[in-house]
């Protein structure tokens, strides 16, 4: 999928199930991927780990790339990214059985979350003030969807900035349109201007933060 020049990848991860697949998938990864999906003890957590994986050399094969001959580097704070080819910028998230990656020209970040039962306690401990009444006032299927925007919104600009929870999440707030078209953030962690993009999943939601030039 090809957006506002973006690059998105999804992979429902039950495709893994099969043993004899996830072993060639596996096999065909870098040694540190291999690692990271060996790090999980629970199978779904393995499958996961290894579809973030594919999707990451599924998208570098566009570059001409592939996942498992590049060289993956970490920022101060842990933000993957290529010191070979400062050109590429990508995002991996996953959730439920749910992988998903971003490449784009520019500094990107996402989160995909599965749609559960809104948390308003954690809402409001986390969110801002004006975030935390927006969900509160809604009910039902609605409060959950609001509570998963706003929390896959919140986690893009986190992953973009690279700060990951280092930087408070009632340090930066969301506005919402009231037709909820547009997407505005009102922060003070830098003047750079951050455009949005989300995605309605089959019972996931995914949002992706682009840092715009």
């Amino acid at each position: 999928m090809k957006e506002k020049g973006l690059r998105l990848y999804t992979l429902d991860t039950e495709e893994l199930s099969d043993e004899t697949y996830f072993r060639k998938c596996y096999e065909s990864l870098s040694v540190f991927r291999q690692q990271k999906i060996d790090s999980y003890r629970f199978l779904a957590d393995k499958k996961l780990s290894l579809g973030a994986g594919i999707l990451l050399d599924r998208g570098l094969a566009e570059y001409g790339l592939r996942e498992a001959k590049v060289r993956i580097a970490q920022k101060e704070n842990g933000k993957p990214y290529l010191p070979d080819y400062p050109e590429i910028h990508y995002n991996l998230s996953h959730s439920g059985n749910m992988a998903l990656a971003v490449f784009a020209g520019t500094e990107i970040g996402c989160d995909i979350e599965q749609i559960q039962s809104a948390n308003l306690k954690l809402a409001k401990r986390f969110f801002s003030s004006e975030e935390y009444l927006y969900i509160a006032e809604l009910e039902g299927e609605r409060q959950n969807y609001a509570f998963c925007r706003l929390w896959t919104l919140k986690e893009s600009f986190l992953k973009v900035t690279g700060m990951g929870m280092k930087l408070p999440l009632d340090s930066f707030e969301f506005r919402l349109s009231a037709a909820e078209q547009s997407i505005t953030v009102q922060q003070n962690y830098d003047n750079r201007q951050y455009e949005f993009t989300e995605y309605d999943l089959g019972g996931y939601h995914a949002a992706v933060c682009v840092q715009m030039e």
